[in-house]
C-alpha cells in the first residue's frame, strides 16, 4: 500500500516563506533546489546584516539563528549524518510522491518546520511587548521608569516560584513528622531509631507491597514497582525519603520526589527487555570505552573517576549507571579490594591527575573507617590537589551525616594543599528539609564546599522551578554546579526535556536571578567524550528535523581545538510533545511559546 499525504499543510506553512515555496514547488532536481535554497539562504543573512528595516528590532537575531540552522539542515554532510534528508523528505510531500517507510508528518513535524520559517524571515512575534517606556528617557527618569519595570519582572518571577512547594515550610514540617510516626510505628521502631543511618539503610523498602501499606498508590505505580522486583531491576527508598512522599498519590506537591524513585511502566518494560537482551548494552555513556582499569573513569586530563562501590541506599530511576548499578544489600557492590588497591595504584602512577571524584554509587554507603582509609591513601599521592566525595545521602538519608563522619572526612581538607568537595543531588526544593541543610552546614562548618549536580527533567523543568530550587539551595549552602540534560536513553524518555527548555530556561528564568544564584553551568554529557556547554552555541548544531518533530544534533567533543575527536549524533525529544505533556500537568503552553527559537 503507498503511504501517500496531501500537501496542502505543508504548501501553506511555505506560504510564509514565498522564495523558498517557488524553489520548492519547481521540477527541479533536490540538488539544484538545494543550491538555490543555499544561495536564497545567504542573501536572506545578507540583508539582515545590512540592517533590513522589514525585519522588526532584535527580530534579526532570530533571523540570523534560523537561517544558519537551516542552512545547516539542507547539508549533505548533516543529511548523511542523521541519516534522513528534509529536503527530499519536504520536496516528496509537495509532490505527493510516496513516502515507501519513511512515516508520515506528525503534528510536531509541522510545528517545527513551520516555527524555523517564520523565524528566518523575522516573523516569531518574540517581541509583541511595546518598547519599554524608559528607552524614551535619560536620567533620574529613565533610572526610575528602568526600575519599575525591572520590579514588574521579579514580581514575575516571584509568582512562578511560589508555586512550588518547598520543604522548609511549617505546614510541610507538620506533615513530614506525621509521615515520620506512621512510618516507625509500621516498622516497630522508636524516635531514636529515626536518627540512625544505619536502622533506615536495613528497613529499605524495596517491594511494591510494603511501599503500598506506607503510601497510597496508583495502580500503575504498584505494577511498576512490583514489575521491577519480579525482573531484577534495582529498586529500594530509605524510610527517610518515603516520609518525603505525600500519603496520597495526587502528586500535586510531591510528583518529583515520586519520580525521582518510583519508575514507570515504560522504564520497567524497557529495562526489562535490555536486561532479557545479551547483545544490548545498557552502557549508554560508554564508560566501559573510557575506564582504562577496573573502577576508573576518565575522560578529561586532570580528573579521574574512581568508583569503589556500585549501589546506593536509594536507587534513582534515571541514574546514567542504570546499567551497572547493583540491587542495595548486593555483595558484589564493593569493588574489592584487590581490585581497589589497583585502581589506587594506577592513580599514582598517572601523575596528570590531580583530581579524583570518589563516586558509585555512592560512596558514603562505606563505613567511616573505610571511608578514612580511602582518603587518607588518595591524600598520600602528592598529584592528587582534590577529592570531591559523590554522594547523594544529604538528600536520601542526611542521618548518614554524623559529627564522626564528618571529622573523618574534614582531616584531608588543608586549605593550601588539598581540598576536600562535597559534590550532592538535589532535584527540588521539596527535598530540602532541616535534616539535609543540617547535613548540609556540618560540611560547611567543616570548611568544606558543597555542591548540586542537578538533572533537568520533566518533573523539575515548568517555569522558575529550577530557579527557585538553585534560590533555595543557596540558602542552605549548597552551590548550583552543574544542570544536566537528562540522558538520552529510551527507558528514561519520561524524564527528557527538550534541549531548546534547556536554552530556554538560563535566557529567561535563570537570568533573572542573582549571580550568586546562577552558579551553575547547563551541560549536555556526551557518550564517551564528556560534557559539552549548551550556552556555547558553536558546540553543537541541529542537523535536521525528523518526520515525528524530533530535533537533531551534532555534539563537538571538548577538544574540538586540541585534537581530533568525531562528534556525536543526537536525537532530542520533541518539542511538540514536550508542550503537550505540561498542557496535561496543568500548565499554560503560551508560557514557553519562545522555545521554539532556541537552537
Amino acid at each position: 500500500m503507498e503511504n501517500k499525504i496531501t500537501p496542502k499543510r505543508i504548501l501553506k506553512i511555505l506560504d510564509t516563506v514565498p522564495e523558498l515555496k517557488a524553489i520548492l514547488i519547481t521540477d527541479e532536481a533536490v540538488d539544484e533546489k538545494r543550491r538555490l535554497i543555499r544561495y536564497f539562504l545567504s542573501d536572506t543573512l545578507n540583508a539582515v546584516f545590512e540592517d533590513n528595516p522589514t525585519i522588526p528590532p532584535l527580530e534579526w537575531i532570530q533571523t540570523r539563528n534560523a537561517v544558519n540552522v537551516l542552512r545547516s539542515i539542507v547539508s549533505k554532510r548533516n543529511e548523511r549524518l542523521a541519516g534522513f534528508s528534509l529536503l527530499t523528505y519536504i520536496n516528496d510531500l509537495i509532490h505527493g510522491k510516496d513516502l515507501g517507510d519513511r512515516p508520515q508528518p506528525g503534528a510536531g513535524f509541522y510545528a517545527e518546520f513551520e516555527h524555523l520559517l517564520r523565524a528566518v524571515v523575522g516573523k516569531t512575534a518574540v517581541y509583541s511587548e511595546k518598547v519599554p517606556p524608559f528607552l524614551k528617557h535619560s536620567g533620574r527618569r529613565a533610572a526610575r521608569l528602568r526600575s519599575k519595570d525591572l520590579g514588574r519582572m521579579a514580581a514575575n518571577a516571584e509568582k512562578y516560584m511560589a508555586r512550588y512547594p518547598f520543604g522548609l515550610d511549617r505546614e510541610t514540617i507538620a506533615k513530614r513528622k506525621a509521615n515520620k510516626q506512621r512510618i516507625l510505628k509500621y516498622f516497630g521502631a522508636a524516635d531514636a531509631d529515626w536518627e540512625k543511618w544505619k536502622w533506615h539503610t536495613s528497613h529499605i523498602i524495596r517491594d511494591a507491597k510494603t511501599l503500598s501499606e506506607l503510601v497510597t498508590l496508583t495502580p500503575e505505580e504498584f505494577q511498576a514497582v512490583e514489575m521491577a522486583r519480579q525482573h531484577r531491576i534495582p529498586f529500594g527508598i530509605t524510610p527517610y525519603y518515603l516520609a518525603l512522599m505525600d500519603p496520597n498519590p495526587d502528586r500535586k506537591a510531591d510528583y518529583a520526589v515520586r519520580a525521582q524513585v518510583i519508575p514507570p511502566l515504560h522504564y520497567v518494560e524497557r529495562m526489562k527487555e535490555n536486561k532479557a537482551n545479551k547483545g544490548c548494552s545498557m552502557d549508554f555513556m560508554l564508560e566501559q570505552d573510557t575506564s582504562p582499569i577496573d573502577g576508573i573513569t576518565r575522560r578529561y586530563p586532570h580528573i579521574v573517576i574512581l568508583k569503589p562501590v556500585m549501589t546506593c541506599p536509594q536507587i534513582c530511576v534515571y541514574c546514567q549507571r542504570n546499567w551497572e548499578i547493583e540491587d542495595v544489600y548486593s555483595r558484589s557492590a564493593m569493588l574489592g579490594q584487590k581490585r581497589l588497591d589497583a585502581a589506587l595504584e594506577w592513580i599514582e602512577g598517572t601523575p596528570g591527575v590531580k583530581e579524583v571524584l570518589v563516586t558509585g554509587g555512592d560512596p558514603l554507603l562505606l563505613a567511616n573507617d573505610r571511608i578514612e582509609k580511602l582518603l587518607g591513601r588518595l591524600s598520600r599521592i602528592s598529584h592528587v590537589d582534590r577529592i570531591r566525595i559523590g554522594t547523594r545521602m544529604l538528600v536520601t538519608l542526611p542521618q548518614r551525616i554524623t559529627d564522626s563522619l564528618v571529622d573523618a572526612v574534614r582531616r584531608f581538607h588543608v586549605p593550601g594543599k588539598r581540598e576536600v568537595v562535597i559534590m550532592t543531588h538535589f532535584e527540588h526544593q521539596y527535598e530540602i528539609t532541616p535534616q539535609s541543610m543540617a547535613a548540609v552546614q556540618k560540611f560547611r562548618r567543616a570548611g568544606m564546599g558543597v555542591y548540586n549536580q542537578m538533572v533537568f527533567t520533566f518533573h523539575n523543568s515548568r517555569r522558575f522551578e529550577a530557579a527557585a530550587i538553585r534560590h533555595r539551595l543557596r540558602l542552605i549552602g549548597v552551590t548550583p554546579y552543574y544542570t544536566f540534560n537528562a540522558k538520552g536513553k529510551e527507558e528514561t524518555d519520561d524524564y527528557r526535556v527538550p534541549i531548546a527548555r534547556l536554552l530556554q530556561e538560563q535566557h529567561e528564568e535563570a537570568r533573572l536571578m542573582p549571580g550568586t544564584v546562577r552558579t551553575d553551568e547547563i551541560v549536555f554529557n556526551v557518550p564517551k567524550l564528556g560534557k559539552n556547554y549548551l550556552r556555547a552555541g558553536q558546540h553543537h548544531d541541529i542537523i535536521s528535523i525528523l518526520p515525528d518533530g524530533r530535533r537533531v544534533y551534532e555534539f563537538h567533543p571538548w577538544e574540538k581545538k586540541l585534537s581530533l575527536v568525531d562528534t556525536y549524533v543526537y536525537t532530542d525529544v520533541s518539542i511538540y510533545d514536550y508542550l503537550e505533556r505540561l498542557k496535561k500537568a496543568g500548565e499554560d503552553a503560551r508560557l514557553y511559546s519562545t522555545i521554539w527559537y532556541y537552537y
